[in-house]
Parts: C-alpha cells; sequence; structure tokens
C-alpha cells in the first residue's frame, strides 16, 4: 500500500459524505457478554475517507459498532499527529471510546532507497508514534510498483532485519505486510520466500493479508501458518468478490472464513483486523457495519 507521508494507499478511492450518512446507518446491537480470546479489530484504512472528514464521530460509530481493537495508517512523524490530532489527543479519544490500537501502518516504502541514517531517523519517529498509542507492533505496509523486482526483495530483508532490530531494542514488535505482488513469480523466485527464509523470526514477525494470499499464493492460509511456526502474529480478514475477485464484505464473498477459521492454527496470533480496501456495496461505513454484523455472527466464535 501506497501512503502520503506516513501513510496513503496507492489506490486512494474518491472521499464521499460518509460520516453525516453514519448517523443513519441501521446498527445492530452488539453485546460484549460474550468472552472471546482475542478483540475485534478494524483496519482504519477501510474507512480512510470518514477518518478524513471527522475521526471524532467515525470512531464513536466503530466503537458502537462493537469493534475493539484498530489497527492505523497515516502516522505524521515529523508533528507526532494521528488523523490531525496529536498522538496525546488521538490517544485519550481512544481510551474515552475504550478502544485500543495495537499495530499500525507506516510508510516505509517512500525510505527503500533513503540513506541509512534517513530510516533510522524514520523509524525513530514511527517507535515515538507507537509507543504514544502503547502500540504491540509497528508494520511495514507494503512496497512500491517501481522496487518489485527480485533482487529489490533481497535488499527488503536486509532492510526488515535492520528495522526488526531497532524497533526490538525499542521495546515493540515489527512486522511486514504483504499483498499480492510479494508471490509473483520471478523466473523460478518468489520476493515472498526472501521475505520468509532471509529474515530474523525472532525480529520480523509477519500480518498475513489472508484476502492476497487466497488471491494470489500457491499456499493456502492455513498451510503458510503451519509451515512457519511463530511468524503469523497478525491477520488482516477480509472477503472476495465471486465474480471480479476484488474487495467485498463479510459474508457476501467466495472467501469460506467459517471452514477457515475453525481449521487454522491460533498458536501464534496476537491480533486480527477485519478490512476492505474498496469496492464497497453501499459505502464504506455501511460495509464495516455489515461486516461487522456477519463476523459476530458467524465467525468471532473461532477467535
Amino acid at each position: 500500500m501506497k501512503h502520503d507521508k506516513c501513510n496513503t494507499r496507492r489506490d486512494f478511492i474518491k472521499k464521499t459524505g460518509l460520516v453525516t450518512a453514519a448517523s443513519m446507518i441501521s446498527m445492530p446491537h452488539f453485546s460484549f457478554t460474550d468472552s472471546f480470546k482475542f478483540k475485534m479489530g478494524l483496519q482504519l484504512f477501510t474507512i480512510r475517507d470518514a477518518m478524513e472528514k471527522d475521526p471524532v464521530a467515525t470512531l464513536k460509530t466503530v466503537a458502537r459498532l462493537g469493534y475493539q481493537d484498530l489497527e492505523t495508517y497515516g502516522y505524521d512523524g515529523e508533528n507526532d499527529k494521528y488523523y490531525g490530532q496529536s498522538t496525546l489527543d488521538f490517544k485519550k479519544l481512544l481510551e474515552d471510546l475504550q478502544l485500543t490500537a495495537t499495530s499500525g501502518h507506516y510508510n516505509f516504502s517512500d525510505y527503500f532507497m533513503a540513506s541509512e541514517d534517513e530510516l533510522r531517523r524514520f523509524v525513530d519517529q514511527c517507535i515515538v508514534g507507537a509507543k504514544g498509542l502503547d502500540k504491540s507492533y509497528i508494520t511495514w505496509p507494503w512496497l512500491a510498483p517501481e522496487y518489485r523486482t527480485i533482487e529489490n526483495f533481497k535488499i527488503l530483508a536486509d532492510k526488515l532485519n535492520r528495522i526488526g532490530e531497532q524497533v526490538t531494542q525499542a521495546g515493540l514488535g515489527f512486522a511486514y505486510h504483504n499483498h499480492d505482488f510479494e508471490f509473483t513469480d520471478h523466473h523460478g523466485e518468489m520476493g515472498y520466500d526472501s521475505i520468509l527464509y532471509n529474515t530474523d523470526p525472532e525480529l520480523v514477525k509477519l500480518q498475513m493479508d489472508m484476502y492476497w494470499v487466497v488471491h494470489s499464493s500457491k499456499f493456502s492460509p492455513k498451510e503458510l501458518i503451519t509451515n512457519h511456526p511463530g511468524r503469523f502474529v497478525m491477520w488482516h480478514i477480509k472477503d472476495m468478490d465471486k465474480v471480479t475477485r476484488d474487495y467485498s464484505e463479510l459474508g457476501n464473498g467466495s472467501i469460506d472464513y467459517v471452514k477457515m477459521l475453525s481449521e487454522i492454527d491460533t498458536d501464534a496470533l496476537e491480533f486480527y483486523y477485519l478490512e476492505q480496501g474498496g469496492n464497497f456495496a453501499q459505502n464504506s461505513m455501511q460495509s464495516i457495519t455489515d461486516s461487522a454484523a456477519y463476523f459476530k455472527k458467524h465467525l468471532q466464535r473461532y477467535l
């Protein structure tokens, strides 16, 4: 994914007036009386249009929908801000809504060709921002298209190790998030293999985007997790349109999450986040409403 400053994705969708519409959304009542091992998480990139328009109103809706944990994007490291608010103010907002933020996507791709000193300075900024929200992980979210050669994936693995060491020394965890391009065949070599086998498992954990694994990998999420115990500490859970293979609301797509989540190993899992990058049936706020309802009814029992 591609971000401005410390984070906007490559396919930024046209903004719509969703926060105003959010008050009109029919929201089912969610009970917290059931006890689950993991909090129901949301990657805020899903509702990036609403977050840009009014983060306070948007997060109030997110909390009412039953989400408890968040993964951020968009940290402004130069000014120590999330969504236009100081980290201190944003943390207070989360606390008031009884929300946590356990991971964040930070725009490391913009520093792929930077000097070692520039990269270390950027990592230090990300550490400040992550600690300010009491996060557990800093996550590298994507690699820009111009860098996606097999030689650069080998360079990436070295960078991941160095960043992982710096982040680990600061008392946080570091992870890499996959898309589809890591699974592209480069004359018998695959970028994801460089990440899996050329990084230190103690310094570099992995955040599995289950949609992209199903979409593009020759291995299933279950096989990757089984073959690499201890690596996949976070998951992104999103569905796939049955016709176009684009994103879809949970339960509307082709991925059989009931079968997958009922069989998959969760020993290494620490956090998961529901996500939908686009292709909304109506709008992003309605999509997180519908996905939350489906997840609570059909899938949360497995996590």
